[in-house]
C-alpha cells in the first residue's frame, strides 16, 4: 500500500456543511467490548494457565512485556478480528486493549510478538493442548454421562514455501491438513499436520490419549468416537471395541455394500417411478471388509430420488434403531464443520504463513484459544438470549466491536460506549453473568 501523508479527507458536503474525516480523535477505541473478553478470560483462567505452561527463556530482568501480556494481546486481537501482526503497530497504543491486557503502558510491537511466536516448539504445542483439555474438563460441574468426540480434518491452504507444505490432489492446492477434535461446541485438539499423509494419521493416538485422560477424571463416562469415512480404519475400530469406546463412523461406498442393498434400491426405484416421491429407507447389514477380523454392524441409508440412487453407510458398535442412529446421532456431526468454519473464517486459523513448522502450529493454537474464549462467552453468558447460538463473528460484531471514548487518569479508567449501540441491555447482561463471585 502506498504511504500517504494526507491526514484529512473531505467527503461530499451535507446541506452546505463540509464533511471531513481524520484520525485525530484521540483516545477512542472501536473495541469497547474487549472488557468482556477480559472478564471471560478471568473466569476461565485461560491465559494464566497457558502462560504458566509455556517456557520463557528470556532474561526476565530485561523484559518489558511479560509472557502472559504477550499472550493476552495476541488472543484478544484475534478475537477482535485483527489477524495480522502488523496490526499491533497501531493497536499497541489503544487504551482499551491496554486495559484488557492489564498493562499500564504501550503494548508489545509486532516485531516482539513475531519473535515470541517463533520461539514455539513441540513442547509448547503439547502443553497448550493439555490446557485445552483441562479447560474442557473444568467446564463440567458434575460428571457427564456421555461424551461424543468429533474428529475431522480440513485443508489449510498455503501460498509460500512453508516447512511441511505439500500439494494435495483432492483439494487441488498446496496446504496443511490440520486435525480437529470437538465435543459439541468445545474444542479439545487442533493439530497441524502436513498434507502428504492419510487423513486419519495420528487420530488413533489422539483418541487414546483423550480417552485415558477423560476416564481418569470420570471413570464411568461413556465415550463415543464419531467421524466421517476418512476415519474408518479397522485398527481404530478394533481399539474402540477393546477399550469399550463406542463409535459411529462413515464408510465409503463400494461394490460389495452396494450389492447387498441392491434389492432395496430396485424396490425404491419402482416406488419413485410410481409416485414421484423421494424414498428414504434404512436397513442393517453385517459386513466385513477384507482387512477386518470380523463382521460389524453397518447401517445403510437407502435414498432414491428422481435423480437416481444416493446410498450412504456408517459402521457402528452402538445399539439402537438404525434411523435414529443415522439421522440423530451421525448426521449431527455436520455441526462440527460449522465450528471449523468459525476457526478459519472468523479466527484466522489458516493464517499459517510462518516459514517454520512449530510457529505455524502455535498460531493454529492461538486461534483455538481465542475460540475457547468466545465459546465460553456464548456458553456461560448468552444462554437463553438472542445470541445463544450465534457464530463467533456475530458475537464480535454485536458485543465486542463497540465504539468508545476512553478516559484514563490516576484513579479511574472509563470507557464511554456509543450511546447508539443497539445491544446495550445484552452487553450489561453478559457483563453481569461473567462478573466474579
Amino acid at each position: 500500500m502506498t504511504n500517504r501523508t494526507q491526514t484529512t479527507f473531505e467527503f461530499q458536503p451535507l446541506q452546505r456543511r463540509r464533511v471531513e474525516v481524520n484520525f485525530q480523535g484521540g483516545d477512542i477505541t472501536s473495541d469497547g467490548g474487549i472488557l468482556l473478553l477480559r472478564q471471560v478470560d478471568h473466569r476461565l483462567g485461560l491465559s494464566e494457565a497457558v502462560a504458566r505452561a509455556l517456557d520463557d527463556p528470556r532474561r526476565q530482568a530485561s523484559c518489558v512485556h511479560e509472557g502472559v501480556s504477550l499472550l493476552k494481546q495476541r488472543l484478544y486481537a484475534l478475537a477482535l478480528g485483527y489477524e495480522d501482526l502488523n496490526d499491533h503497530q497501531r493497536l499497541r497504543f489503544d487504551l482499551a486493549i491496554q486495559t484488557a491486557v492489564e498493562c499500564n503502558g504501550v503494548l508489545a510491537s509486532s516485531a516482539t510478538l513475531c519473535r515470541w511466536e517463533n520461539r514455539a516448539d513441540r513442547e509448547a504445542a503439547w502443553r497448550m493442548h493439555e490446557v485445552l483439555v483441562e479447560q474442557f474438563i473444568a467446564s463440567f460441574r458434575r460428571p457427564p454421562k456421555k461424551l461424543i468426540l468429533d474428529f475431522d480434518a480440513t485443508d489449510d491452504a498455503v501460498h509460500g514455501k512453508q516447512e511441511g507444505r505439500f500439494f494435495h490432489g483432492y483439494y487441488d492446492h498446496y496446504c496443511f491438513l490440520p486435525l480437529y477434535v470437538f465435543c459439541r461446541e468445545q474444542l479439545l485438539v487442533s493439530y497441524l499436520r502436513p498434507s502428504n499423509i492419510d487423513g486419519a494419521k495420528h487420530a488413533w493416538a489422539i483418541l487414546a490419549l483423550l480417552v485415558k485422560r477423560l476416564r481418569q477424571v470420570w471413570p464411568k463416562v461413556r465415550i463415543i468416537f464419531r467421524g466421517d469415512s476418512g476415519f474408518c480404519r479397522w485398527r481404530m475400530l478394533s481399539w474402540c471395541e477393546r477399550h469399550a469406546v463406542g463409535y459411529i463412523v462413515g464408510i465409503a461406498q463400494n461394490t460389495r455394500l452396494n450389492a447387498l442393498i441392491q434389492p432395496y434400491l430396485d424396490a425404491a426405484a419402482e416406488q419413485v417411478a410410481g409416485s414421484g416421491n423421494k424414498v428414504r429407507w434404512f436397513t442393517d447389514l453385517h459386513y466385513a471388509a477384507q482387512s477386518w477380523t470380523h463382521p460389524r454392524r453397518v447401517i445403510a441409508k437407502i435414498e432414491y430420488t428422481d435423480k437416481g440412487p444416493n446410498p450412504r453407510y456408517v459402521v457402528t458398535n452402538l445399539e439402537g434403531e438404525a434411523p435414529a442412529l443415522y439421522e440423530r446421532l451421525y448426521c449431527a456431526r455436520g455441526d462440527m464443520e460449522n465450528r471449523i468454519k468459525e476457526q478459519q473464517l472468523d479466527l484466522f486459523a489458516d493464517r499459517t504463513s510462518c516459514q517454520r513448522w512449530w510457529p505455524n502450529q502455535f498460531r493454529l493454537l492461538l486461534s483455538s484459544l481465542a475460540y475457547t474464549l468466545l465459546e465460553a462467552l456464548r456458553r456461560l453468558a448468552l444462554q437463553g438470549t438472542e445470541l445463544a447460538n450465534a457464530y463467533v463473528g456475530t458475537l464480535r460484531l454485536k458485543l465486542l466491536k463497540i465504539g468508545a471514548v476512553v478516559m484514563k487518569n490516576t484513579r479511574r479508567i472509563r470507557l464511554l460506549l456509543s450511546s447508539a449501540c443497539p445491544y446495550q441491555e445484552l452487553f450489561f447482561h453478559v457483563a453481569a453473568k461473567l462478573a466474579p463471585g
